[in-house]
C-alpha cells in the first residue's frame, strides 16, 4: 500500500514491530479522504506506538458507588474530575445501566449473581480505537447516468458509452426503483435550490419533487423537467455569464483544469525552486561552521572564546545572500476579543467552520492539508481549502490602541494550515497556494500533529527536534508568499516532562547566532506563534500546561521590549524581515488547551499574557462558546436551541456535500462524528458547581427535559435517531461506530 502522505514510497516498512504486508488492514482509505485522514486509517490498524504504551486514557465516564440505602452518595465539595451534577439530575446506578457507546454495563450487579465461574472475572473495558470503521456505501439501488442526472425527460444529453452504459438512462424507471422517497424535512424544500436557484444533483436530489414538474405537451405526452429559479440562478453566474452555481458562497475554488496542471506540473514555482537552492547552500555553510567548532581543541574559557571566534569571522566573510527577500505581508491582528477556532481533523469541515462563524468565532483554520498532494492536484486535499464566504468577513476589531499599518476592512478570517516534512514542500506549498486561493489570511505551519505516520515522515511535531530546518522552512515560506504572512503552531516538546519550545520560540523570535552569522538576522519572520500547552507524547490527555505557555508569552513581551536595545547591535533583525502584525516587528502569540468557558478564556488573557486563546475541543461540545465569551456570561442553551444547530449544520452540509444519496451520507457521517463530541455538554443549568472543566467526566444523569437526555446519551444509535430528524432513515448500508471504543474525551486537532 502507498504512503497517503508520500505515494512514491510503499508502507512495507517495521512500523512499531508489525510488518506492514497490508493485506491486514482492517480499513482501507477510501480516495475521497483527505492524506491526513488516510494516515489515522492507517494508525489506527496498526500497534500503538511504545512511546504512548504508559500513557493514562481517561475513562469515558465515572460512576458513583451507591451507599447502603441503595442512593447515590452525593459529595457536598467539587471532586477533581467529576462532574459536579446536581443530586436531582442524578441517576441511581441500581436502576440504571450506565451507557457505553450502545454497550450496557450494569455497576449494581453483585458478584453473587454473577454466572459460576465468573465471580472473580474482571469486566474488560473497551479501550483503543476502532481499527475497522466503515461507514457503509450511500447510493441509489439503481445508478441515474450523468448524461440524464439535470436533463428533462424527452431530451437528455447523449452518452458517449451509448448501449454499453452500466447506469439506467429511463428517468421514470429510476424514479420510481432505484431512487429513495423524497425526504419531508426541511420543509421538503431543497436547501442547495433555495440559495442558488438550481439544484446540481438535478433527479438524483432527495427533494426533487421540490423542484421539479411533469409538463403537459400539446399532443398529450408528460414530460418531467427540472425547475430553476433564474433571478437566483444568474446571481450566482460567473462575471463573464458563466455558471458559477456550483460553489456559490464559497472561496478559495481550485478549478479542474487547475489540478491537472498540478499533476503534470505545468505550474511551475520559481520563487520556491530557487529559495530551495539558497537554503540547499546555507545548509552546507551551517554544517562547515559546526565543523570548525567541534574540531577546535578543548582548552580553558578564555582560550576557546579566542579560537572560536576565527572561524566565525571567517564564516561571517562568507555569508550566504538569499536570492530575494521577502514581500510586504499584510498585517494582522489578534486581540481578546478574536477567539481563534483551532484546525481539526474531520470535525474542522467547512459546515462546521460555517456554524462556529455565526456563533463569534473571529479565525478559523482549513484542515490540516499535506503539502505533498496539494503539489500532485490530488482533489481530495484540495478540497480543505475552501472557505465559505462568511469567512472572508474581518474579525472583531477593539483594540486598547490602534494597530500600526492594519486595515481590519481589508482582513478576513479563514486561514489554512499546511504540513510539511523537507524545506521544499512547504515552500513549493506556499506558493502554489498564494497563486491559486486569493482569500487566505495566514498560511500556518503544523508543527505539532502528534499522528505517529506525520511524525514518522519528519513532519508535524518532528519539526520540533529539528529548530534549524523549522527556522529555514519559515523563512523560506515567508519569502515565496507574497503578502500573506506566515504563523506557526507548536507544542511544548515531543515527550511529556522534556519541554523545549520556549527555548524553540527564542529561535524563532530572535534568531539564531549561527544562522546570523552566515545567513539572514533576526526573526525568521513569523507573524504569530500558537502553543498548545501538551507535548507530542500526551496527544491530549492531562491538562495543558498553561504555566509554560505564560513562560513562553512572557519571553515574547520581553522581546517586544528589548527591541530597542537590539538596535546598532550585531542581533539587529533585518527591518525587512519583520513579520506582518506591525512594523516594530511584533509576534503575536496565542495559546490552546482545555478552553471550556469564558472564565477560562478570559484567565488565560488576563494571567497567561498571550494575545488570544485558540480553541478547540470546546468549541467541538458547544459551539456556543463563542457567543458565551463574546457576552461575558454563561448560556444554558435549551435543548431546543441545541437542536437547531444541528438543524443548521445539516442545512450547511447539504449546501456543501450535495443533497444527493451521497452526499446526505456525508453530512449524516459528519454530523454524527460531530454529535460524538457535542453529547458530552453537560447544560449549565444541572451542575452544582461552575466554571465546567474539560476534563470533568460526568456521571450518569439525565436532562431536563426528554430531548436534553437525549442529546446527552453517549449511545451511537440515539445520535443516529437524531440525524434521521433532518436527513432520514438511514441507507440500508450506513454504519457508523465511534472513533474510540470508550469513546474517550480526545480529539485529533491539528497539533
Amino acid at each position: 500500500m502507498a504512503n497517503p502522505l508520500d505515494p512514491s514510497e510503499s508502507l512495507h516498512d517495521n512500523i512499531n514491530g508489525v510488518q506492514d504486508d497490508m493485506p491486514h488492514l482492517n480499513v482501507e482509505p477510501q480516495p475521497e479522504d483527505s492524506a491526513v485522514t488516510k494516515a489515522e486509517k492507517v494508525e489506527r490498524t496498526l500497534t500503538a506506538d511504545p512511546d504512548f504504551s504508559d500513557d493514562p486514557r481517561p475513562s469515558k465516564r465515572l460512576k458513583l458507588e451507591s451507599n447502603g440505602d441503595g442512593e447515590l452518595a452525593t459529595p457536598s465539595a467539587r471532586q477533581k474530575g467529576i462532574a459536579p451534577v446536581k443530586a436531582e439530575y442524578l441517576i441511581q446506578v441500581g436502576q440504571y445501566n450506565v451507557r457505553n457507546n450502545g454497550q450496557s454495563t450494569d455497576s449494581a450487579v453483585d458478584d453473587r449473581d454473577r454466572p459460576e465461574g465468573d465471580q472473580h472475572r474482571k469486566r474488560e473495558r473497551n479501550k483503543g480505537q476502532n481499527v475497522g470503521r466503515r461507514f457503509g456505501s450511500s447510493r441509489d439501488e439503481i445508478g441515474l447516468c450523468a448524461s440524464r442526472a439535470t436533463s428533462p425527460e424527452f431530451s437528455p444529453s447523449s452518452c458517449r458509452f451509448g448501449d454499453k452504459c452500466k447506469f439506467e438512462h429511463d428517468l421514470r424507471k429510476y424514479l420510481k426503483e432505484g431512487k429513495r422517497e423524497d425526504l419531508s424535512t426541511f420543509g421538503g424544500k431543497c436547501p442547495i435550490w433555495e440559495t442558488k436557484g438550481r439544484c446540481d444533483a438535478g433527479w438524483k436530489c432527495r427533494f426533487a419533487g421540490s423542484h421539479s414538474e411533469e409538463h403537459t405537451h400539446a399532443d398529450g405526452r408528460k414530460e418531467l423537467r427540472l425547475v430553476e429559479d433564474y433571478d437566483r440562478v444568474k446571481k450566482s453566474q460567473g462575471p463573464d455569464g458563466s455558471a458559477g452555481y456550483q460553489d456559490v458562497g464559497v472561496a478559495n475554488v481550485v478549478s479542474t483544469e487547475d489540478k491537472i496542471a498540478l499533476t503534470k506540473k505545468i505550474i511551475k514555482t520559481p520563487k520556491a525552486d530557487a529559495y530551495v537552492v539558497y537554503l540547499d547552500k546555507l545548509s552546507r555553510e551551517q554544517e562547515k561552521f559546526s565543523n570548525q567548532r567541534r574540531a577546535l581543541p578543548e582548552e580553558d574559557s578564555s582560550d576557546a572564546e579566542a579560537n572560536e571566534k576565527a572561524p566565525r569571522e571567517d564564516n561571517r566573510a562568507s555569508y550566504v545572500e538569499p536570492p530575494f527577500l521577502p514581500s510586504e505581508k499584510r498585517r494582522i491582528y489578534f486581540g481578546p476579543e478574536t477567539p481563534v477556532l483551532a484546525p481539526l481533523t474531520t470535525q474542522g469541515n467547512l459546515p462546521f467552520r460555517r456554524l462556529c462563524v455565526s456563533l463569534g468565532a473571529q479565525m478559523t483554520y482549513s484542515e490540516m492539508a499535506m503539502s505533498l498532494p496539494l503539489m500532485q492536484g490530488q482533489k481530495s486535499e484540495w478540497a480543505l481549502i475552501k472557505a465559505h464566504e462568511s469567512e472572508l468577513n474581518p474579525p472583531t476589531y477593539k483594540p486598547s490602541s490602534p494597530v500600526i499599518g492594519y486595515d481590519n476592512a481589508k482582513d478576513l478570517k479563514f486561514g489554512t494550515q499546511i504540513c510539511a516534512s523537507k524545506p521544499f514542500q512547504a515552500l513549493k506549498a506556499a506558493e502554489i497556494l498564494t497563486q491559486l486561493c486569493p482569500h487566505l489570511r495566514v498560511i500556518d505551519l503544523n508543527c505539532g500533529c502528534p499522528i505517529d505516520l506525520v511524525y514518522r515522515q519528519g513532519a508535524g511535531s518532528a519539526l520540533l527536534d529539528s529548530p534549524s530546518k523549522l527556522d529555514k522552512i519559515l523563512r523560506g515560506m515567508g519569502a515565496v508568499s507574497g503578502d500573506i504572512p506566515i504563523t506557526a503552531k507548536i507544542r511544548t516538546g515531543t515527550k511529556d516532562g522534556k519541554p523545549t519550545s520556549l527555548k524553540l520560540v527564542n529561535r524563532l523570535v530572535y534568531g539564531n547566532q549561527e544562522s546570523n552569522d552566515i545567513g539572514p538576522k533576526g526573526s525568521c519572520g513569523v507573524a504569530a506563534i500558537t502553543l498548545h500547552g501538551r507535548s507530542r507524547q500526551q496527544r491530549y490527555t492531562k491538562s495543558a500546561d498553561w504555566t509554560y505557555i505564560s513562560d513562553c508569552a512572557a519571553l515574547i513581551k520581553r522581546h517586544q521590549e528589548e527591541g530597542d536595545a537590539l538596535a546598532d547591535t550585531v542581533r539587529e533583525g533585518d527591518a525587512r524581515q519583520n513579520p506582518a502584525g506591525s512594523d516594530d516587528g511584533k509576534v503575536y502569540f496565542i495559546g490552546n488547551g482545555d478552553c471550556y468557558s469564558h472564565v477560562d478564556y478570559n484567565e488565560h488573557i488576563a494571567n497567561a499574557g498571550v494575545d488570544s486563546v485558540m480553541i478547540a475541543r470546546g468549541a467541538i461540545i458547544k459551539p456556543w462558546l463563542f457567543e458565551e465569551i463574546e457576552s461575558g456570561q454563561y448560556l444554558d442553551k435549551s435543548a431546543t436551541e441545541r437542536l437547531g444547530y444541528v438543524d443548521r449544520f445539516c442545512r450547511y452540509g447539504l449546501e456543501n456535500w450535495g443533497s444527493d444519496e451521497m452526499g446526505i451520507g456525508l453530512t449524516r457521517r459528519f454530523l454524527l462524528e460531530w454529535l460524538s463530541f457535542a453529547y458530552r455538554y453537560v447544560p449549565i443549568g444541572i451542575l452544582e458547581h461552575l466554571p465546567p472543566s474539560l476534563q470533568d467526566r460526568p456521571p450518569a444523569w439525565r436532562g431536563r427535559n426528554e430531548l436534553e437526555t437525549l442529546l446527552g446519551s453517549d449511545n451511537y444509535k440515539d445520535w443516529i435517531k437524531i440525524s434521521e430528524m433532518y436527513l432520514g432513515p438511514v441507507h440500508k448500508g450506513f454504519q457508523f461506530e465511534p472513533k474510540h471504543r470508550s469513546n474517550s474525551y480526545e480529539v485529533e486537532t491539528e497539533g
